[in-house]
């Protein structure tokens, strides 16, 4: 599957998940990798699938830049 598909695919989701009140984190996965996850689906801290969390983002797109730079800094695994 392309990367622009994935990168679409977690556009359409996050907008669609978007409201007003929504905060959106990044978490680093074990595997190297970041995920743009909506507040409301983040664990406690005490979760071993989580390695780092950044957050809170207001909106999807702040969430997708910080991710672009995370993964530029090499703190976070392209998908």
């Amino acid at each position: 599957m392309p990367q622009s598909f994935k990168i679409s695919s977690a556009r359409k989701y996050l907008v669609t998940q978007m409201s007003n009140t929504q905060n959106f984190y990044i978490v680093k996965r074990p595997a190297g990798n970041c995920e743009i996850i909506p507040s409301n689906k983040v664990a406690g801290d005490d979760n071993p699938e989580v390695m780092e969390k950044w957050g809170p983002f207001e909106s999807p797109g702040e969430a997708i830049a910080r991710r672009v730079g995370l993964i530029r800094a090499g703190k976070c695994q392209p998908v």
